[in-house]
């Protein structure tokens, strides 16, 4: 097995990014990644350009390639004498070096990036103080997941990126910003339990912005952590089933109270549709090494409107406005139902194609 090759910053460029220079932004995507050794290959990294973190990634099992960007080498994974790379890097100029693989960052064919769930054309930019708006958003957009719910693709895009710069900007960490949404969506909570479900709704949006900003903070400033990754995903798995339980215990001091009946079913209907969906999605990414909602195009729209948390909330933000609560989290329950009836379906749909000798692979590889 190759040993990993270490990044070799070359240059030099004061021009800030999300509040940080070049160099400490390479630097932080070398210890990130497990770039940073003294072992290994060098891989050039050109300060005059600013550079999705995917590049490194990708460029990492792949010797001998560069990345140009205009013919300019902005990336090199080198086994051989690195000199001719690095005059070329330092002169701004196209690279002339025979025997090596040159990816083209302009090349609208892309890379799939798995973790994002999406297909995408990462960027490699000039780093100058006019192009940094560009590279930020560039930066904002490529750490945004290709295949996610209808709130976060389409509402809060913005919202957030004006808040994940503000956050850069102040110095706050993604693990401020984690406890912060966190407080928010216990406030949430003890709201929609008492009947407050306006106040409620308020609180808990801020904190489902707040959810998507601190990971993008954490992906554009390259901080994440092992702590802030499993607060963050931790809070985001536990908390919704109290949510809905503390809704409908809500709707008796609304004045629309459950029935026994219905309020054990509505509580039984929703714990078990949410729990057997995740089963059923770690059961697809243990058999198949992907995500559900990426196997096919049908899964990747179902992702927008399937029974999670910010789906659920339009449900519920709905029966609002006509003022039943009631039947909004009713209607959360069956749309629970239904949902993992289609997650159900599509596990056993894939593992018949196996059977069959068909290749289950993503349509966005």
């Amino acid at each position: 097995m190759t040993d990993r090759p270490h990044i070799v910053p070359v240059g030099d460029n004061s021009t800030k990014i999300w509040g940080m220079t070049n160099g400490e932004r390479v630097r932080r995507i070398a210890r990130a990644q497990r770039l940073d050794g003294g072992g290994g290959a060098a891989m050039l990294a050109n300060l005059d350009y600013a550079f999705d973190p995917v590049w490194t990634s990708h460029l990492a099992g792949k010797p001998d390639t560069v990345v140009t960007r205009g013919g300019v080498p902005v990336l090199a994974h080198m086994t051989g004498d690195p000199a001719p790379v690095e005059r070329a890097m330092r002169e701004g100029r196209p690279l002339a070096a025979a025997g090596l693989a040159v990816i083209e960052a302009e090349d609208e064919a892309g890379i799939f990036n798995e973790a994002l769930r999406k297909r995408e054309r990462p960027f490699a930019e000039r780093l100058t103080p006019e192009n940094v708006p560009l590279i930020e958003r560039l930066s904002y957009q490529g750490a945004y997941k290709g295949v996610t719910d209808l709130l976060t693709k389409y509402l809060w895009p913005e919202w957030a990126f004006v808040l994940t710069k503000l956050a850069a900007r102040a110095g706050i960490t993604p693990n401020q910003v984690t406890a912060i949404g966190s407080v928010l969506c216990i406030v949430a909570t003890v709201l929609f339990w008492h009947g407050w479900f306006w106040t409620g709704l308020a609180l808990g949006l801020l904190f489902m912005v707040l959810d998507t900003v601190d990971g993008k903070l954490a992906r554009c400033t390259i901080t994440s952590s092992k702590l802030g990754n499993a607060w963050d995903h931790g809070v985001d798995l536990v908390h919704p089933p109290f949510w809905w339980w503390a809704w409908a215990e809500g709707c008796a001091a609304y004045g629309r109270p459950l029935d026994d009946r219905t309020f054990w079913l509505v509580i039984g209907t929703m714990l078990f549709g949410y729990v057997a969906q995740r089963l059923i999605e770690g059961a697809f990414i243990v058999r198949f090494g992907m995500h559900i909602h990426v196997w096919q195009r049908f899964d990747s729209w179902f992702r927008l409107i399937t029974a999670r948390r910010n789906p659920n909330m339009v449900i519920l933000f709905a029966s609002l406005l006509i003022f039943r609560p009631d039947w909004g989290i009713v209607g959360v329950a069956v749309w629970t139902a239904l949902s993992l009836v289609v997650h159900l379906v599509r596990l056993f749909q894939a593992m018949a194609a196996r059977a069959r000798g068909g290749a289950v692979v993503s349509w966005l590889a």
